[in-house]
């Protein structure tokens, strides 16, 4: 069977195992000056401060970040000068720090180069090595060469994106994720799930993607049963791995509605993107499926993963409720109303995301899934 061109591009280093955290300050080891970006709820930071060669900015950011916050923490950066910066947190923190990577060296605003919103254009200069340490198991971020950034004055989350983002290092240590409270952890677990799930059946994907999309699709689905259900220690290695999995099959393959969706309501609303994600990956299952041709690859693709489901939890409807019995908001409590329903599915339609989505759905589709979900 003959087998289409592909690529496949990823940070320069990943090391995976708990305790791979005491890596960072080796590594680093012949910077000046280091940037330290890190969420304040992180224990093991100001040790990894301590640790740290040289001058160390150490600076807390909250939240995901926007333009305004952007920008804030970019003219602290460049007054600072660092060579290296170093991200721990969740996948928003580890956005930011893209972010800082790619402008402080850049000539022009983060306008210049923000997707949609913004010229879109090519970094000038080539971004400031990363070292992304990931602190739940979700985003994928360590691995991926695009930044989402808030645009409030647009009402949309958008990527800075560039083939030069990706980390130097990206460690990934489950001894960080144990201390994840419960809605963190099913919202950033679904968001693992549906990177997992997306890659796979979108129309981009590639032989390297699918083999590890098969490894995690179980066994993402199977972990987040075990954490939620259980809160077992040793799920959380399992955890960790399809997110990482999900953030090389997602930069080497693509996306779908899902995450078309996820830019454009989290912008909107300001809600958790896991929860988005989590909220509507059921609803986007069904319309693709119920639109993909009867035998076609596509279809295969998608009655696989619905098995791998069903296997875990006995069906759609079943994991959906189990997600809801464990705290999983509808799309209406995140702050979807129904008469924005027409405009949303336009701009998700028109989304970066959305165009490797396996099926062309329409725009009755997809006000459709944000009525079902």
């Amino acid at each position: 069977m003959s087998v289409p061109p592909f690529g496949f591009a990823t940070a320069g280093q990943i090391r995976f195992g708990r305790g791979v955290l005491a890596e960072a300050a080796p590594f680093a080891a012949s910077a000046r000056r280091v940037l330290l970006l890190r969420s304040a709820s992180v224990a093991q930071a100001g040790d990894l401060a301590r640790a740290l060669p040289g001058d160390v900015l150490d600076m807390v950011a909250r939240g995901e970040p926007d333009l305004p916050q952007l920008e804030a923490t970019l003219a602290q950066a460049r007054a600072f000068g660092p060579d290296l910066i170093v991200a721990i947190g969740g996948g928003a923190i580890i956005d930011h720090g893209k972010a800082l990577a790619a402008l402080v060296p850049a000539p022009h605003g983060a306008m210049r180069y923000l997707e949609v919103v913004g010229e879109g254009q090519p970094l000038d200069a080539a971004p400031l090595p990363l070292i992304a340490i990931p602190t739940t198991a979700g985003t994928g971020a360590e691995v991926t060469r695009n930044a989402v950034i808030g645009v409030p004055q647009a009402g949309r989350k958008v990527s800075l994106r560039d083939p030069r983002l990706y980390p130097a290092l990206a460690l990934v240590d489950p001894d960080l994720l144990e201390s994840c409270p419960r809605g963190v952890t099913l919202a950033s677990g679904l968001d693992a799930i549906t990177q997992v799930i997306e890659p796979f059946i979108c129309a981009r994907a590639n032989p390297m993607t699918d083999a590890l999309c098969r490894d995690a699709i179980p066994r993402g689905l199977h972990a987040l049963h075990r954490l939620m259900d259980h809160g077992e220690s040793a799920a959380w290695d399992d955890m960790a791995l399809t997110s990482l999995y999900g953030g090389l099959a997602l930069a080497n393959a693509g996306l779908g509605a899902v995450h078309g969706f996820a830019g454009v309501i989290g912008g909107r609303t300001g809600a958790a993107h896991g929860a988005i994600c989590g909220a509507l990956l059921v609803p986007v299952l069904r319309a693709n499926r119920a639109a993909a041709a009867p035998e076609t690859e596509a279809a295969q693709r998608m009655d696989w993963v619905i098995a791998r489901i069903t296997d875990e939890f006995g069906g759609l409807s079943d994991f959906h409720a189990w997600a809801q019995g464990h705290g999983l908001q509808r799309v209406s409590a995140l702050g979807v109303q129904p008469d924005q329903h027409a405009e949303l599915a336009r701009e998700a339609r028109l989304s970066s995301s959305y165009k490797a989505n396996p099926v062309d759905l329409s725009l009755d589709d997809l006000a459709a899934i944000l009525s079902a979900a």
